[in-house]
């Protein structure tokens, strides 16, 4: 299963993917929403772990702008609120 972490927290970022790494998916990390609307819009990943608060789109952007593209790949939104 290949997942998509988007978290502007590096520590958090980089713990949840060794915990999955460790549990044999393959992930990949970036830090901010439009790198994550980039890396998600590509179509292979089957789930993207997406934080709400995230340097320069917020997660509900990227979520409102991948839905517009037509891009279903489930998210799982990560947030502190």
């Amino acid at each position: 299963m290949q997942v998509l972490i988007v978290e502007d927290d590096v520590r958090l970022s980089d713990a949840l993917a060794q915990i999955l790494r460790n549990n044999n998916y393959q992930v990949d990390t970036v830090y901010d929403g439009a790198d994550g609307l980039a890396y998600a819009e590509s179509g292979i990943y089957d789930v993207v772990v997406l934080d709400v608060m995230l340097p320069k789109m917020d997660g509900f952007q990227v979520v409102s702008e991948l839905r517009r593209r037509k891009v279903t790949t489930p998210v799982l939104m990560l947030t502190a609120r």
